[in-house]
């Protein structure tokens, strides 16, 4: 089910569920009810495995989870790396930035991040700095520092990236 469908069904916005599937908010009581009404599965369902924080998550390739974000100013697909752990501090994903694409606009958030090309190049924008990284080259800042990131290449860009919370 996609989040456009679960969104409707439901009546919680679809940032919120996106979040909230990605544990980056915990949802109120009536919006957990909604969504498992709308998933037809009991309430308990959606808890199951969340008192257990494995040691260890291996996520195999054809598990990747694709993240859907509702941005209108980005175009940047995004992969979960280890979508099966709950609770965890650290975010890593693949970012996938086609030729000419990428986040239009500035945002923030908490904690720090780091990125690194694994293909292409991309333009990483901190507040008036622009660092240019190619295939090998990372960058490691305090994520509350206005940023974007770009791919003014002509062939599509690979990046890893490393949300930190504080």
């Amino acid at each position: 089910m996609t989040l456009d469908v679960l969104s409707s069904r439901s009546g919680v916005a679809k940032g919120i569920i996106s979040k909230v599937e990605n544990f980056r908010v915990t949802p109120s009581l009536p919006s957990i009810v909604n969504i498992a009404a709308a998933l037809k599965i009991p309430l308990t369902e959606l808890f199951k495995g969340l008192d257990k924080a494995a040691e260890t998550c291996v996520v195999r390739k054809s598990e990747i989870k694709h993240i859907e974000r509702n941005e209108e100013d980005s175009n940047i697909e995004y992969y979960d790396l280890a979508n099966p752990r709950p609770n965890r501090r650290m975010d890593p994903l693949e970012l996938i930035i086609p030729p000419g694409g990428g986040r239009t606009t500035a945002m923030t958030h908490e904690g720090e991040e780091f990125l690194r090309v694994l293909e292409g190049q991309v333009t990483i924008h901190l507040n008036d700095e622009e660092h240019l990284l190619g295939s090998g080259d990372s960058i490691y800042f305090d994520a509350e520092i206005p940023h974007n990131v770009t791919n003014d290449g002509k062939i599509e860009a690979r990046v890893l990236c490393v949300f930190l919370a504080r």
